[in-house]
Formats: structure tokens, C-alpha cells, sequence
């Protein structure tokens, strides 16, 4: 039998759509709601389940940066055929999106186990929740907001896609934040630095999704539940994605942190008391 129903695949499929470009941390929040309706999070369909409905909030992405990634790839295609179209920044930025996603490919399909069992525990969740938010909150007054997406090199897109591999160590701390954070310690414009994020984070997930849908369908989730929260996380990520740019064109990310804080709190009350098991 599933492990998930439809309306449970539907609210996870909310909170996936608007916590995965949040400095906020989409597991956290999935592994939290879990807890809450009573889902185990440890179990392997439910840790395949969230990877797979991520997809959604992928596709949100890549049809919100349609014509981005059309330019990056079409200045990558010409320049594999013509050497010197190699110059471009379009060119070279495609490069530096797969150099930079190597690392936390390996380091997920080694730490695979480890993963999905004792570092699922909501406990580290929580630390992972406030831990975050200090580095997130030390980066936004470290960084000078200076450096424009055009100003990205290959040791930039390095930087930050290796700082993925936090998020995937500790569920909490956030992904979004992790590479959001590195790129304000790297001087990038908050606009420039959420973007950048965003671009790494396609081949990371969508690989991801794709790997877990086999464990997912086979370990008994059905499928229905699996579309239902996929539609659902891919409408809500674009609304969250058109949003952010807006918000932190404007506005630094105090906001965000203050929630994890209290977030992060509010966890660590509730597994103290037993009103949710780790």
C-alpha cells in the first residue's frame, strides 16, 4: 500500500512548491509536515517521495528561466562547434554549471545511506534550522553586494555548488541558503547570487528526482500521489520563484532568518515534548 495519500501528496506538494527556492529549507519543512501528519520520515517511498516531487518545483524553473537557459545552452552548443564563440561568458557559465555539480553528486550517491537514516532525524533538522541561519545572517552583512551575475567566474559557480553539500548533509540548513549565503560571502548582488543559486540547482535536483522516482514507484508509492504532488509543487515553486527575485531585489534576508530561528525553536519544543518523534 502507499505510504502517502493524495491529499497528503497535494499538502506536500505546497509546501515542496514554496519552501524550495526559500532560504528556508525545503526538506526541513517536508520531513516537519511529515512528523505532523503522522507520515513516517524515515521510510524509504517517503524520502524518494519528496525527492521525486522536487521535479515540480525543477520544471518551475526551467520553464520561469526558459530563455535564459535556451541562451546559456545555444552559447554552449556553439561553442563545442566553433572555438572562438568559446570566449563567451554564456559559453563558459554552462561549464561551470556541471564542473560545479559533480561534487555534490558524488558526495550524495556515497553518503546515500547515511541520508536517509540517522541524518533524516528531525533533530538534525533543527539544529540544522538555526545553525543555518547564522551563516545566512553573518553572510548579508559580510558581503559587499557588489558583483553582478556577469561577474561570475568558475571559482564562484565551484564556491557555491560545492555548498550544497551542506543541505544534503544536514536537511535544514537549506540549499537555497547554503548557495545563496556562499554567494553574498562572495561579494554577488542578492538578485545575482538567488539566480545563480537557482541555475545550480537545476541538474542537482532534477538528477536527483530522476534517480529516486525507481525507489519511489517500487518501494509503494502510487503514482497518482506521486503526479498529484508534482503538479502542485510545480504551480506554487513559479509563484515562489516570481516573488523571490522581487523580494530580495529590495530587501536583505533578515526576514528569513528570524523564521528559521523561531522555526528551529518551535521543532525542538515539539520533539521535547513528544508531540513529534524524530
Amino acid at each position: 500500500m502507499s505510504t502517502i495519500g493524495i491529499g497528503q501528496a497535494a499538502v506536500l506538494g505546497i509546501v515542496e512548491g514554496v519552501t524550495e527556492f526559500l532560504p528556508v529549507s525545503s526538506t526541513g519543512h517536508l520531513k516537519i509536515t511529515e512528523g505532523l501528519m503522522g507520515i513516517p520520515v524515515d521510510d524509504k517511498a517517503v524520502v524518494a517521495f519528496t525527492a521525486v516531487i522536487q521535479v515540480g518545483a525543477i520544471a518551475a524553473v526551467l520553464v520561469y528561466f526558459f530563455k535564459d537557459i535556451v541562451r546559456i545552452v545555444t552559447a554552449w552548443g556553439r561553442g563545442l562547434a566553433n572555438r572562438e564563440e568559446r570566449y563567451h561568458h554564456d559559453y563558459k557559465f554552462a561549464w561551470w554549471v556541471i564542473y560545479a555539480t559533480i561534487p555534490i553528486v558524488v558526495v550524495g550517491l556515497a553518503a546515500k545511506p547515511l541520508i536517509e537514516s540517522t541524518l533524516a532525524s528531525l533533530w538534525v533538522v533543527a539544529g540544522s534550522l538555526i545553525v543555518g541561519s547564522g551563516l545566512m545572517w553573518a553572510a548579508d552583512q559580510m558581503g559587499r553586494h557588489k558583483r553582478g551575475e556577469d561577474d561570475t567566474d568558475l571559482r564562484d559557480a565551484m564556491l557555491v555548488g560545492c555548498s550544497q553539500i551542506l543541505a544534503l548533509l544536514f536537511p535544514g540548513f537549506s540549499r537555497s541558503g547554503a548557495t545563496m549565503s556562499t554567494g553574498l560571502i562572495l561579494d554577488l548582488e542578492r538578485v545575482a547570487a538567488t539566480r545563480l543559486s537557482f541555475f545550480l540547482g537545476i541538474p542537482a535536483l532534477t538528477g536527483a528526482g530522476l534517480y529516486e522516482l525507481k525507489d519511489a514507484v517500487g518501494a509503494g508509492v502510487d503514482t497518482l500521489p506521486l503526479a498529484v504532488g508534482t503538479a502542485v509543487s510545480f504551480a506554487v515553486a513559479y509563484a515562489s520563484i516570481a516573488w523571490l527575485l522581487k523580494y530580495v531585489a529590495k530587501h536583505s534576508f533578515n526576514a528569513f532568518v528570524i523564521y528559521r530561528i523561531v522555526i528551529g525553536l518551535l521543532l525542538f519544543g515539539l520533539l521535547g515534548t513528544g508531540v513529534l518523534t524524530a
